[in-house]
């Protein structure tokens, strides 16, 4: 008897500890913020800005840098391009896919699609030579010349290419806007590194040459981001970011010659907006 109600007393805890982790499980699943083993994939556009930079141009019969030379953006607005698939590229677009390690941290790839224009007609100073200076409706004396479409258009709009991998971290804070259900609605804070190179497909009209015009591996790139991520019940999102980096492009293609090169390097800023879905596999 002794033993028998020893035994019934140790069933009943166990089912009592176990009825105690079932419950505990539900409770924990119910509200769904665990990400360890789940994919996600967003597709967006962005703004850009750029620092000044010197741009140097080198070929056979030349050697010169034009110094802070401004440049801007591409912005399409609000267009159908951003999801007609014959049109994607034409927008500034970012992709990203990835893959989360553990709950806060996750890796992916991407590629975020900017367009770097040059600003046309302003003046610059320039160190070096060229042939034929003031055929280009360019030169202004004191060292400077002007940036005519003549004498030079230069752009990486098809585009200026980040081909890059991200690391972040990610962190529920639902609760700072008194969030229960994250079920429902889930928000997260993220920031994260990247590092990649840059595939960017340059035009460029240069002292009269034919322009090259086509995708090339031209540098490297790395970044920082901060942003803000809302999730609708466990699978859509909608992610806002910021981020800043610098790119350096030691090898980029302006003519058909491949003795003709051009080299720069600047900072860059971007305002993101994205839509994305998260699932497991």
């Amino acid at each position: 008897m002794k033993h028998f109600l020893l035994y019934s007393a140790f069933l009943t805890i166990l089912c009592t500890n176990n009825t105690i982790a079932q419950e505990t499980t539900e409770i924990q699943d119910k509200y769904s913020t665990h990400n360890k083993g789940k994919f996600f994939i967003s597709w967006g556009g962005n703004r850009d800005s750029y620092s000044k930079s010197d741009i140097t141009f080198r070929g056979k019969d030349y050697d010169f840098t034009l110094e802070n030379v401004q440049a801007h953006d591409k912005p399409k607005g609000w267009h159908v391009d951003y999801i007609n698939p014959a049109r994607m590229t034409i927008p500034q677009t970012n992709f990203r896919m990835g893959y989360f390690i553990n709950d806060h941290y996750s890796v992916a790839i991407g590629v975020d699609h900017m367009k770097y224009v040059m600003s046309q007609n302003k003046a610059v100073d320039i160190n070096g030579y060229y042939p034929n200076p003031g055929s280009y409706d360019e030169l202004l004396g004191n060292n400077q010349v002007l940036l005519t479409e003549e004498f030079l258009k230069y752009e990486h709009t098809d585009g200026l290419n980040y081909v890059n991998t991200e690391f972040s971290r990610h962190d529920d804070i639902s609760s700072i806007f008194k969030i229960g259900n994250t079920d429902k609605i889930q928000i997260n804070l993220t920031e994260g590194v990247g590092f990649g190179l840059l595939y960017p497909k340059t035009n460029t009209t240069l002292l009269g040459k034919e322009r090259h015009d086509d995708f090339h591996v031209s540098g490297f790139g790395t970044s920082l981001k901060a942003g803000l991520n809302v999730t609708f019940f466990k699978h859509f999102y909608i992610q806002g970011e910021l981020k800043g980096g610098y790119i350096n492009m030691q090898d980029i293609r302006t003519t058909e010659s491949t003795e003709d090169s051009a080299s720069q390097d600047f900072f860059f800023f971007q305002r993101i907006i994205a839509l994305g879905g998260i699932f497991r596999i």
